[in-house]
């Protein structure tokens, strides 16, 4: 089995419990993440790592949406919910390390608390920067490298665990990959003891 299918056969099983763990984490520690997030969302918006569409009720009705995710199990569970919701979205499964899209193709791309577990961050931050019009709004949210060194290092010792059996991580920096590929950074919050940022970068023109 190669590591996309074994991925792909985890985050498969681990869709039937996602919500409920992800809803005890938004309410102690993302607080209005996901709302934060995706109301500043506009036109044609690209959702990678969408998993059961635990956003989808915080996009603005007139964006168009698609969302992209490896899991066909999580892509199941998020197109009831779009159905529930009479939610207008196209689901596609695919990789974040190579988007399944034209150059320049979206006005906004949102990714909240996916580039964690994303094995290859920067491939998937640079994908999404190719895929974004000139202009166009890169949004990302996830739990990051804490700003104290005691807390680093706890995450380090639960990284030691969550690594390998989920390919969780907890000390990466997404505006680290963000800087890097020369996109201003327009706005960053970073909260709970630093353990959580948020960003908006725009794709120069």
């Amino acid at each position: 089995m190669t590591k996309a299918q074994r991925w792909n056969r985890y985050w498969d099983r681990k869709s039937a419990t996602y919500d409920a763990e992800m809803g005890v984490w938004d309410r102690r520690l993302f607080g209005d993440s996901r709302e934060w997030a995706c109301g500043q969302a506009r036109g044609e918006v690209l959702e990678v790592a969408v998993g059961t569409g635990l956003n989808l009720p915080w996009y603005p009705a007139e964006v168009t949406l698609t969302g992209l995710d490896l899991s066909a199990g999580m892509l199941e569970i998020a197109r009831s919910r779009a159905r529930e919701l009479g939610r207008e979205v196209t689901l596609r499964q695919g990789s974040a390390h190579e988007l399944p899209f034209a150059d320049a193709s979206f006005d906004t791309v949102v990714c909240t608390f996916g580039l964690c577990a994303i094995p290859d961050p920067a491939a998937a931050v640079a994908q999404m920067h190719r895929v974004l019009r000139p202009g166009g709004r890169l949004i990302l949210v996830d739990h990051v490298a804490g700003s104290s060194v005691v807390v680093r290092a706890a995450q380090w010792l639960v990284e030691l665990a969550s690594v390998p059996l989920a390919g969780e991580h907890f000390r990466r920096r997404p505006l680290k990959l963000v800087e890097a590929l020369g996109m201003p950074v327009e706005r960053r919050e970073r909260f709970k003891l630093g353990l959580v940022e948020r960003l908006v970068a725009r794709k120069v023109s």
